[in-house]
């Protein structure tokens, strides 16, 4: 059977170093064999891909039925992703990353594409962080639950919206956080706001001025 017509197996992220290590190189093998994983983030927990993975990335997208028009956020361990994957960090970006990251702030920068754009997030959260680091590569993740329902907190939460279509769920506890990250697009010549999460706007608008709705 397939992770796409049975229930993923649920994991219980473990006490100790050699536990979490080999889950870890668990984690990295499913993601390097094009399958999905949900896994516990500061903000919800989140559906996620081998970023550099096009077969994976497009099922992450069926299974949580999102237009593949709407962009996902790439998780990353060190900023220096951001700056080798963006064309150009804006100053407002650069103050926006140095304040709130790690945390619940995601940063839309362009590629290097032309009209490519790319959502960065660093996570405050030992698990994903450790995947990443492991993988040698950013996730694509999107939050687990189906495209406009309420975010996941829990792997309960999970598991009453998804519950199939990925290999494994880590299971860590509630989601520290409990809401969304804000995202705000620093392509233009202002930051625009596309998604209002955890992060106060008025104290974001006091370190890069205005913020216009998208």
């Amino acid at each position: 059977m397939t992770a796409a017509s049975h229930r993923p197996e649920v994991v219980t992220w473990p006490p100790t170093d050699a536990e979490q290590a080999a889950l870890i190189a668990r984690l990295v093998r499913v993601l390097s064999s094009d399958e999905l994983i949900v896994l516990p983030t500061d903000t919800v927990y989140g559906l996620a891909a081998h970023a550099a993975r096009p077969e994976a990335v497009a099922r992450l997208f069926a299974v949580k039925r999102r237009p593949p028009a709407k962009q996902i956020a790439l998780l990353i361990d060190d900023p220096a992703s951001m700056h080798e994957l963006a064309l150009e960090i804006p100053p407002p970006a650069a103050v926006l990353a140095h304040r709130y990251w790690p945390g619940a702030l995601t940063l839309v920068l362009r590629g290097h594409a032309p009209g490519q754009t790319i959502a960065f997030r660093q996570p405050d959260h030992p698990v994903p962080r450790a995947v990443i680091r492991a993988l040698g590569s950013p996730l694509a993740t999107t939050s687990a639950n189906l495209s406009g329902q309420p975010s996941p907190r829990s792997a309960a939460d999970v598991l009453a919206q998804l519950p199939t279509g990925y290999q494994l769920l880590i299971d860590a506890g509630s989601s520290p956080i409990g809401a969304d990250s804000t995202v705000l697009d620093c392509t233009g010549p202002t930051v625009q706001l596309l998604r209002l999460g955890a992060l106060d706007r008025a104290e974001l608008e006091a370190l890069v001025g205005p913020i216009e709705e998208s």
